[in-house]
C-alpha cells in the first residue's frame, strides 16, 4: 500500500502554477488508473485504486504535511511518496530520493515536520527565477510558451514512472526514469 501525494495549492487561481506541477501529477495518475475519489475535505481530495492513494492536499503548500499524516495515520500507511516542483533543477528534470533536506520548499518542510524525512521524493524541475526575490512570484506564476509545450509530456513521464514504482525498487525507477531536463526549443 502507498500514498503517492501531489503537492500543490488549492483553487482556480493555483491551478496552472509552476507549484501545482504535484496536482498535475496526480490528475494524471487519477485518470491513467482511473482511481476513484473517496474523500474530499478541508484537507484534501484522496483518491484510490486497487491498494493504493492518490493525494492532493487542500490545505495550502505550507500546511501539507498535516493533511499528509492524517491520511497516513487514518489507513496505516507506511510507505508516502511526494511529487513536488523543483527550483533547483531546470525545467523537465526529473530525480527521485528517499529523505533529505526540504531546500527551503515550504510543502516539504511541512511533511518533513509531520511525517519525518523518510519518504520518497519524486522531484519535477521547474528552473529558478533570474533573481533570488522573485521565487514567490515564480513558483506562483504560469509554465512559459516553450515550456507549456512540453508539459503534458512530463507529466506523462512522470506519472510512468509512478506506476512502475508501484512494483519496481526505487533505485530500478531511479535508472530507469531519471532525466537530466527535456530540451526546450
Amino acid at each position: 500500500m502507498m500514498l503517492i501525494v501531489g503537492l500543490g495549492n488549492p483553487g482556480p487561481n493555483y491551478e496552472n502554477t509552476r507549484h501545482n506541477i504535484g496536482f498535475m501529477v496526480i490528475n494524471e495518475l487519477v485518470k491513467r488508473q482511473n482511481a476513484q475519489k473517496i474523500s474530499s475535505s478541508v484537507n484534501g481530495v484522496l483518491f484510490k485504486f486497487s491498494n493504493h492513494f492518490l493525494l492532493k492536499p487542500l490545505t495550502f503548500m505550507n500546511l501539507s504535511g498535516s493533511a499528509i499524516a492524517a491520511v497516513k495515520k487514518f489507513y496505516k500507511i507506511d510507505e508516502v511518496v511526494v511529487i513536488h516542483d523543483d527550483l533547483d533543477l531546470p525545467f523537465g528534470t526529473l530525480r527521485f530520493k528517499k529523505g533529505g533536506g526540504h531546500g527551503g520548499h515550504n510543502g516539504l518542510r511541512s511533511t518533513d515536520e509531520h511525517i519525518s524525512k523518510e519518504y520518497i521524493r519524486v522531484r519535477m524541475g521547474i528552473g529558478k527565477p533570474e533573481h533570488k526575490g522573485e521565487v514567490a512570484s515564480y513558483v506562483l506564476s504560469d509554465f512559459s510558451k516553450d515550456e507549456q509545450e512540453h508539459l503534458g509530456e512530463f507529466i506523462t513521464f512522470a506519472a510512468e514512472a509512478l506506476e512502475y514504482l508501484l512494483s519496481n525498487t526505487l533505485e530500478d525507477v531511479s535508472s530507469k526514469y531519471t532525466i537530466k531536463k527535456i530540451p526546450l526549443k
